[in-house]
């Protein structure tokens, strides 16, 4: 996958929600209100995760853990299964965070390459993912604030979800554009 591609679908990835929350705001509001805890979407998101992660643990070449990789990826692949029996609480955020440090890694390896300054329109948007994926898996509770604040008010939440969208479209418009070169 090249950097376009991925910053179309996140564009799109990111914009669609935000449209459903311009056009239909109560029924987003809902949704997202059960989100934190909902346990299909954590074990989801969280074996998603793993997943994800075991295969780059596999594409990993480093001598130094090639005679341990397999004790690693078996390890690895049981902890993904225990946090969603045993992590219930939460799952969701957690998950979620998981998979957006997982996404902000393929942003950054890939956007590495591009030759324009306005790749780190992206980069930069994938620091943000890391820092509220290592605060949200320690500490899952202030994701959940971080949704009751989104929702909260019907006028910050058009108003995020319009900031939002036209950050889409941009990203999108990037992917077309710029990045196709």
């Amino acid at each position: 996958m090249n950097f376009a591609n991925i910053c179309i679908a996140l564009g799109l990835g990111y914009g669609l929600p935000q449209l459903y929350a311009i056009i239909n705001p109560e029924a987003y509001k809902a949704s997202l209100k059960k989100l934190p805890r909902s346990i299909e979407v954590g074990w989801l998101l969280t074996l998603i995760s793993t997943a994800w992660f075991l295969y780059n643990v596999h594409l990993e070449e480093i001598s130094d853990f090639a005679p341990y990789k397999k004790f690693m990826l078996a390890g690895f692949g049981a902890l993904g299964i225990c946090a969603c029996i045993f992590l219930r609480d939460f799952l969701a955020i957690r998950g979620f965070a998981l998979f957006i440090l997982l996404l902000a890694k393929l942003v950054c390896d890939t956007g590495r390459w591009v030759e324009t300054p306005l790749r780190l329109l992206v980069i930069t948007w994938a620091y943000v993912w890391i820092c509220a994926g290592i605060w949200w898996t320690v500490s899952p509770w202030r994701g959940r604030d971080w949704v009751d604040w989104n929702i909260a008010d019907d006028g910050r939440l058009k108003l995020l979800s319009v900031a939002r969208l036209v950050f889409a479209l941009v990203l999108i418009a990037l992917g077309a554009t710029v990045f196709r070169g």
